[in-house]
């Protein structure tokens, strides 16, 4: 994948797009594009990238026009199924000049107009320039792979694939919003179009925006794509056939994402996910796949054992790295920088770790198993829903909440051995079935609790309720209808994943390293059939993923195959008080820095730092982790990229132009 960015005059009286602050934005994002950058400029855009070579890698140059020069794009990511795309655009009558995916968006364009987004089966985030048309059409991915944000301010439309390049514009505004970081404080992440910083927006994913210029203010976006469930219950059919389809489609969705003209490696945690997504591949290839997993030091959350016996049952060619609580510590101001976004956990530290080892190998393609948990029903938070509603039918039951004691077998501090406290936490609202949020109501409003300690001025205006009314309305029309299950799938698709797994722990650590993540369980086919499944096929009782286990299960060791789901976690407050509390802990925790910032209230933030130093950050609450880490990430975010500490260095001037075409001058 690359990084795009640009700039659009919205009045044809305004002067020509400021090439030079072209080209520090696309500077900005040299890790997402470390081998060139490209300009095309005329009197209303500019349009500039930093390449990351994958596929042409003589020809795949951008921005990349036409063979008239009437359409131009500038692209971030993968169409996954450019050849046959290629192939048919072809017999249609057009002529390629290279051999890369990204010319086939030109033609797809031209062929089918805004429409031709619902035949790309890959991961984009693209900006085309339409000239006879005077039109600006941007595009995401179905779920949100690639990042897309824009702002618009005194005339100009400004877009990039990460906010740190949009704010190389000194005429850009920089500061908080209150609805995203109440969003993020809620759900874990700002939930697209919102953002956390005030006056950015970000695409939405599988949607269009489509912007003319004279005529828009903005871009009118339209959804192309959603999770769809059946609202009445799915056609019977043999089992089998359905578990073979799931099988069949998956396999098609790991070979398609093998092309590219270098190497292709897999990430492997020793879960049912990646190991599924590294055997699938393994077999495609002469030479031993090679696999990369990170290790912990501490054993609570190290699944090394795991990862020997995939390494040894696919026999691969493998590579680890180990993640200690200084490395975490080390990596966490870098991982703040390209999160851009408030973390409630350090996951994503050794995340990055292990995307470093990925390049430091040769390797800037992996694949990873991200998706099959929300398409296929893995999370703990679905057998918590089933488990709920079970027990709320009998609210009075004193055995049915006893099956609280099934979940979370991995957690040392497992929230569900206090019985009591379990009751009391899975209990609350036990009988409000209908509430349209029931599957996540416990976890959102644990998650809110850190709101508590925002400061005065910030919760101004803040509604208890803002975050998920916005949501609410937001919700598809017949999503009411739709089983408890599919509900629950919805809101992890539309919350977690988009905003959070794919973005702040996925994409963003992977391209901090200059690598491309690829999603076999995001392919439009396998979504689409996870989402037709019956719920018994994906949930069986308290069984999660139960079709994988069915499809794959000849693919996999039997001590991945059988082993129950263990989330991927990372120690999160021990890392900076364990061994020393670091430099930027002190500076960013100060009473000044707290105080300068405005977003929290000193003096509790005050006793949570002084909890953290008396506990060394041993045995924290749940609560206690999400609010230290929610502050610590966002007191970071203002230091480098609203108070601009990192801003002046990530915009240095680029190196050569692989395209520099400029019908300004």
């Amino acid at each position: 994948m690359c990084g795009i960015a640009g700039l659009v005059n919205l009045r044809s009286d305004s002067p020509p797009p400021d090439r030079a602050l072209a080209l520090r934005m696309a500077s900005a994002l040299r890790h997402r594009g470390p081998d060139g950058y490209g300009l095309y400029r005329d009197r209303h855009v500019a349009l500039a990238h930093a390449r990351l070579s994958i596929i042409d890698l003589d020809g795949g140059w951008q921005p990349m026009a036409s063979h008239d020069e009437s359409l131009w794009v500038c692209f971030n990511g993968e169409i996954f199924n450019y050849l046959e795309l290629r192939d048919e655009l072809a017999a249609k009558g057009h002529r390629f000049r290279t051999k890369s995916d990204t010319e086939t968006l030109l033609y797809a364009y031209a062929e089918w107009g805004e429409s031709m987004i619902d035949r790309l089966n890959g991961q984009w985030a693209f900006v085309l320039w339409d000239i006879r048309a005077r039109r600006i059409v941007m595009s995401r991915d179905r779920v949100g792979i690639c990042p897309l944000f824009y702002t618009v301010h005194d005339g100009v439309l400004r877009y990039a694939s990460e906010v740190k390049s949009l704010f190389q514009d000194p005429a850009v505004p920089r500061g908080w919003s209150r609805d995203g970081l109440d969003e993020a404080l809620t759900f874990w992440c700002a939930v697209a179009p919102e953002t956390p910083f005030a006056g950015v927006r970000q695409l939405p994913p599988g949607s269009v925006g489509i912007l003319d210029l004279d005529r828009d203010s903005a871009p009118r976006v339209t959804t192309r794509w959603r999770a769809e469930f059946p609202t009445t219950r799915p056609t019977e059919g043999p089992e089998a056939r359905k578990v073979a389809h799931v099988r069949r489609v998956l396999s098609d969705a790991s070979t398609i994402r093998l092309r590219a003209d270098v190497p292709v490696g897999s990430y492997l945690s020793g879960g049912l996910d990646s190991t599924i997504v590294a055997a699938l591949i393994a077999g495609n290839r002469d030479v031993p796949l090679r696999t990369f997993s990170v290790e912990f030091e501490d054993r609570e959350f190290d699944e090394t054992e795991h990862q020997k016996a995939a390494v040894a049952h696919l026999g691969t060619s493998h590579a680890s790295i180990r993640c200690s609580d200084a490395d975490v510590a080390r990596v966490f101001p870098d991982v703040c920088w390209h999160a851009e976004a408030p973390l409630l956990r350090t996951a994503p530290a050794p995340l990055f770790i292990l995307a470093s080892l990925v390049r430091k190998s040769g390797y800037r393609v992996v694949l990873t198993g991200e998706g099959a948990d929300e398409f296929f029903a893995g999370y703990d938070i679905f057998r918590e829903d089933r488990v709920r509603r079970f027990w709320a039918r009998h609210p009075d039951s004193k055995l049915r909440p006893n099956l609280l004691l099934r979940l979370y077998p991995y957690l040392q501090r497992s929230p569900v051995t206090q019985v009591e406290m379990a009751k009391a936490f899975f209990g609350k609202n036990l009988t409000k079935t209908d509430d349209p949020f029931y599957s996540h109501r416990p976890r959102w409003d644990a998650t809110s609790r850190i709101k508590l300690m925002l400061s005065a001025g910030f919760k101004e205006g803040i509604a208890s309720d803002a975050a998920t009314n916005r949501l609410r309305a937001s919700l598809p029309t017949d999503y009411l209808a739709w089983t408890p299950l599919a509900r629950a799938q919805y809101l992890e698709i539309t919350t977690l994943l988009s905003g959070y797994l794919l973005s702040s722990q996925g994409e963003r650590m992977m391209m901090g390293n200059s690598v491309e993540g690829r999603f076999p369980f995001l392919d439009p086919d396998v979504m689409e059939a996870g989402d037709a499944l019956p719920d018994d096929l994906k949930l069986r009782g308290l069984d999660e993923k139960h079709v994988l286990k069915r499809a794959m299960g000849d693919l996999l060791p039997e001590s991945v195959r059988a082993r129950k789901k263990q989330p991927y976690r990372a120690p999160v407050v021990a890392p900076f008080f364990r061994s020393g509390v670091p430099d930027y802990v002190e500076e960013c925790l100060s009473e000044t820095a707290i105080r300068d910032a405005g977003i929290w209230e000193w003096k509790p933030v005050s006793s949570l730092v002084s909890k953290c130093r008396k506990t060394l950050g041993e045995a924290m609450s749940n609560t206690d982790d999400m609010a230290f880490c929610s502050i610590l990430s966002t007191q970071l975010v203002h230091r480098d990229l609203v108070r601009g500490a990192r801003l002046d260095a990530a915009g240095a001037q680029p190196g050569r132009l692989g395209v520099d075409v400029d019908r300004v001058t």
